[in-house]
């Protein structure tokens, strides 16, 4: 992958080569996409039933297990099929009534890697570059640059059935972007990746949907992927909205600390002789101390040093995004 300076000036160029001259500039608070009693069936079966979702700028993870309805309501946002009732807007126009319009204006990598097997890379990104109205001299460029920013430019000449699954999934961000959309839909962008390139593949992510303006709705099933750069979520289960809002307000501190010694028993007699509330954790090892962080801190110090208990992690108790999650959807 490129550092960060390379990056940059690639992605101004591409601005400047584009539609637009500047990169979008996102309205705090501003509703991209807004549904209201949305209900899609598929025969018999319910797979969407929301009654109120709102998705601001920013980046926004979509969440939910298998079968919960991600997926098709990415495919109702694109305009690529109808609700059944209610209605949804997006970036405030109508998906099925103005489809083109809206479609010009997304970002979309598909979970599926059906691409043509015997097209180069370059030529693949330019033909969509070129579908949403890009001329062929600056849409050329613009793949060029899309595939060299995803770390594919030694590789864009490249047939696109001779890649692998990780440079698949970085071909489909490319055509993605490479038409300065102002909102980027990502089904299961990391998948098949192996631990360095989900990584870069995150921090390209994060810098689209914050130094470039690009609103970025991530759907994925890892959590940690999610938390680690979206500013909120839509949780879905059973085609239902359970839950969405800002991450921070959905997790945050609970109050107490954890921490982890190097022998449990005796840091719980130590503590318990001091006068503290000591419970187990959910994982083996960590011990949970109730009251207020701060001033617990300089107790549990105080009271594993006069011990000579090891102490090897000690933070406030906090709702991380896994708990969070499950309990919902339970």
């Amino acid at each position: 992958m490129m550092d960060s300076a390379a990056v940059s000036a690639m992605m101004l160029a591409m601005h400047s080569t584009g539609m637009t001259d500047t990169p979008h500039a996102p309205v705090v608070g501003e509703a991209l996409v807004d549904a209201r009693g949305l209900v899609r069936r598929f025969g018999s079966f319910t797979a969407l039933d929301i009654d109120e979702m709102v998705i601001p700028a920013g980046i926004t993870g979509l969440l939910g297990p298998n079968g919960s309805g991600k997926t098709t309501l990415l495919g109702l946002m694109l305009g690529l099929h109808a609700a059944d009732a209610g209605e949804i807007s997006v970036l405030g126009l109508d998906p099925v009534k103005v489809g083109p319009e809206v479609r010009s204006r997304i970002g979309y990598a598909p979970e599926h890697r059906r691409l043509p097997e015997d097209i180069k890379a370059v030529d693949f990104v330019r033909h969509i570059a070129e579908v949403h109205g890009i001329p062929p001299t600056p849409a050329r460029t613009r793949a060029s640059d899309a595939l060299w920013l995803v770390g594919l430019g030694e590789e864009r000449g490249r047939p696109l059935g001779t890649l692998s699954t990780g440079q698949l999934q970085r071909v489909k961000l490319a055509q993605a972007i490479v038409h300065d959309p102002r909102l980027v839909l990502l089904d299961e962008p990391t998948d098949g990746l192996d631990p360095s390139q989900r990584d870069a593949m995150l921090n390209l992510i994060h810098r689209i949907g914050t130094e470039f303006g690009m609103s970025v709705v991530l759907s994925s099933h890892v959590l940690e992927e999610v938390e680690r750069i979206c500013d909120g979520i839509v949780v879905l289960a059973e085609g239902r909205v359970v839950a969405q809002g800002d991450i921070a307000d959905l997790t945050g501190e609970l109050g107490g600390i954890e921490l982890e010694c190097g022998d449990t028993e005796q840091a719980r007699t130590a503590l318990q002789r001091a006068g503290l509330n000591v419970s187990d954790g959910e994982r083996h090892g960590v011990l949970l101390v109730s009251g207020d962080a701060d001033e617990l801190s300089r107790q549990v110090r105080d009271a594993l040093a006069g011990e000579r208990i090891a102490l090897r992690r000690l933070r406030p108790r906090t709702a991380q995004l896994a708990d969070v999650f499950l309990e919902i959807v339970e």
